[in-house]
């Protein structure tokens, strides 16, 4: 089967930003954040679907391995410019901070600019491995409907922000009942995929609801998560150990965006004090912090790329 990555991208100028979601979220986690962030500089968006996660669908699923995500992501930056891509600042929240970070350290991205990681530090999330089974325990293992789904993450705090729950959700479960071969699967030729594809989908989901309705079927749908990360424990430590150094041996400028100061580790509070890396608390927001506060996320990122000469301001936006 070939490699298809699911890809959501916007506007024709400027530097490509990147962005890399967390572990059992979407692209669709960054919506709003791309909607803010487009209104204020001159730059490109694109963000994809890692594999196992939303619409992206590859051989060897299970591979969760920082090295193999790290080599995706080259991969599918190579698919979409070939030889001579354009400047690009890699962004990525948790998971997809510590992918960025093992992705600029192997030189995957050649013409990259920048690196923003978004609430992911060594040391906390270290730490924090060995309540994450409790944790993904404790979330529901059904839904009635992808509105109940939204309802839940407002509800227990995973997504703050209502607006970007009802878009970032819809990527993060998927129906119970739905087959492993999707249509878009069988069709799949390169390693990129383009959006056009998604009306087919929906069109097939159409065609599928009249038939079960002509067939008179009665059942429930339920909704699941689309990723059981429980199953990917094995990865975990491969992801978060290490990645504090790694992160300061990257040779580009670097923004680190955190929930709280408190998750400054050791090695982090020491290059912070040396200059190595510009960082930013964003107080009052949840772990998601893009969702929960896109605009700060977006204000901080367009003044770091700002202040590097990466890009300028859009003509008319007033920081």
């Amino acid at each position: 089967m070939a490699k298809m990555f699911r890809i959501y991208s916007s506007g024709q100028h400027g530097p490509v930003l990147l962005l890399l979601h967390g572990g059992g979220h979407s692209a669709l986690s960054w919506a709003v954040f791309t909607e803010v962030i487009y209104s204020r500089i001159n730059c490109r968006v694109v963000a994809m679907d890692l594999r196992a996660h939303g619409d992206t669908k590859v051989k060897n699923s299970d591979d969760l391995s920082a090295e193999t995500m790290a080599k995706d992501i080259g991969k599918v930056v190579e698919a979409l410019y070939g030889e001579n891509p354009p400047p690009i600042m890699m962004i990525g929240h948790s998971m997809g901070g510590a992918i960025a970070v093992h992705t600029a350290a192997a030189n995957h991205v050649p013409s990259l600019l920048g690196l923003c990681v978004i609430d992911v530090v060594e040391g906390t999330a270290m730490d924090a491995l060995n309540s994450m089974q409790n944790f993904l325990r404790s979330r529901p293992k059904t839904f009635k409907s992808v509105e109940n789904a939204i309802e839940w993450s407002v509800k227990s705090g995973q997504i703050r922000n209502v607006e970007s729950a009802r878009v970032s959700m819809g990527g993060q479960v998927k129906k119970c009942e739905e087959p492993l071969n999707s249509p878009v699967v069988s069709k799949s030729i390169g390693e990129v995929i383009i959006e056009e594809e998604e009306e087919e989908e929906e069109g097939e989901s159409n065609h599928k609801r009249k038939k079960e309705d002509d067939q008179e079927v009665k059942k429930e749908s339920l909704y699941t998560w689309q990723i059981d990360l429980s199953k990917t424990e094995k990865y975990w430590e491969g992801w978060f150990s290490g990645l504090s150094a790694l992160f300061l041996s990257c040779p580009v400028p670097k923004l680190l965006l955190l929930a709280g100061v408190d998750r400054l580790d050791k090695d982090l509070t020491i290059g912070q004090m040396q200059g190595k890396f510009q960082m930013q608390v964003l107080p009052q927001c949840g772990h998601a912090v893009h969702e929960d506060a896109p605009e700060k996320v977006a204000d901080a990122l367009a003044s770091f790329m700002v202040r590097h000469k990466f890009t300028e301001f859009k003509e008319g936006f007033l920081c």
